[in-house]
């Protein structure tokens, strides 16, 4: 049994073994595109520049804490708490559906079930091809692997993060628009390679006279390498009137100058949200929160609302069951910056000593959740004088 028997349970699923077996039917889109999402197999991601675009964005949405709320479903609440599955921690999956949703512009994120097809946690997978079939009125994602396994799962139980999505009622658009850049990038990998090969070619040509058979031009080349172009020369070449016609070869190999590659790389930094500043781990303060507001922010919140709408029943999320990722956003702050905001936040009672120390990375105290006030800094909650402080 593989990993792909533990996540779908064909073995368990009669209904996802007819999906697999009789579904024909695509289902039907309103803009007429198929709901198919094919992966084209990560060429942008073997590139240096985007894959470290990619990797930055990702590392810092796998700081994100995962959290469950409401009382619905308390068992599959305390699985997901210790983790998305049994084969990854949290820090892992969402570093790895970010840099899938970033490459391909779809991750998918479909349910692990027990041996009661009961849902025990989540894995994001990848694809060779995602389609959506109609089986009995109803809509199922069919999947087919690099390897030729296949899986199907209801549609509703499955969590669907795109970018860039404009034509597909369901899947976002491809990379396209980056493929010009691609290209760019590639050429001037070539151009450097071929200018340090350069480097290292023949120099000079010449003829030589009296030499009819090509072992004695052979013989004659090793000779003149060793008299001459090794050892100690004194810094003086002698050669005979044997040669003649000797011409220097002047190689220019093309590279792409400094302002034309930070073009290019701009091209990179706008396409995924980031810059220099993120990739050299340099960003702090105001710099950091713009981009945890772009590119983090705007995957917590899609991701925490496709998996509570994969997780919960409808009646579940109108009791107020949910997921949410969440980041200490002042953790990224400069030293003074966050000094600042803790004193202030602290003295007025919005923020207990233990949330304090939390963005400080300290940990918590027996008491620091208690919250106070500036004054005496007494309790919030007790009666002072016959008044209720926390009025």
């Amino acid at each position: 049994m593989g990993l792909l028997d533990k996540i779908f349970r064909p073995d368990k699923a009669k209904e996802s073994a007819l999906v697999l077996k009789d579904a024909h039917n695509l289902f039907t889109t309103l803009t007429g595109y198929k709901p198919v999402f094919t992966t084209w197999r990560g060429e942008i991601y073997e590139a240096m520049i985007v894959r470290a675009a990619i990797d930055a964005t990702a590392r810092h949405i796998s700081k994100l804490k995962f959290e469950t709320y409401g009382t619905a479903n308390p068992s599959l609440q305390s699985k997901l708490k210790l983790g998305p599955n049994q084969w990854q921690t949290w820090s892992q999956f969402l570093y790895r559906s970010a840099s899938i949703l970033l490459v391909f512009n779809n991750c998918v994120i479909v349910p692990v079930f027990d041996e009661y097809m009961r849902i025990t946690g989540i894995f994001p997978v990848l694809p060779k091809k995602c389609e959506i079939v109609e089986y009995k009125g109803e809509p199922w994602l069919r999947y087919e692997f690099s390897n030729h396994q296949k899986g199907a799962v209801e549609f509703k139980k499955c969590a669907i993060l795109t970018r860039h999505q404009m034509q597909n009622d369901f899947f976002g658009d491809s990379n396209a628009p980056l493929a010009e850049t691609m290209k760019l990038l590639h050429i001037q990998n070539q151009g450097i390679e071929e200018a340090v090969k350069s480097t290292s070619t023949i120099r000079f040509i010449g003829q030589l006279s009296n030499f009819a058979k090509s072992e004695d031009i052979a013989l004659e080349r090793e000779r003149f390498v060793e008299n001459n172009l090794k050892g100690e020369t004194g810094g003086f070449l002698l050669f005979p009137s044997t040669y003649k016609d000797i011409k220097q070869i002047d190689s220019k190999p093309y590279t792409i100058d400094a302002d034309q590659m930070k073009l290019i790389y701009s091209n990179v930094y706008n396409y995924f949200g980031v810059n220099e500043d993120i990739l050299q781990n340099k960003a702090i303060g105001d710099s950091w929160a713009a981009f945890y507001e772009g590119a983090v922010e705007t995957y917590a919140i899609q991701a925490s609302e496709s998996l509570t709408k994969s997780l919960f029943s409808e009646r579940e999320r109108a009791q107020g069951s949910g997921v949410m990722l969440t980041a200490n956003r002042l953790q990224y702050m400069s030293a003074n910056d966050k000094l600042n905001i803790v004193t202030t936040l602290t003295d007025r009672g919005i923020m207990n000593r233990n949330e304090g120390r939390d963005v400080f990375n300290l940990s918590p105290i027996e008491g620091g959740d208690e919250f106070i006030i500036r004054g005496e800094y007494y309790n919030a909650t007790e009666k002072v004088g016959g008044t209720n402080n926390a009025n």
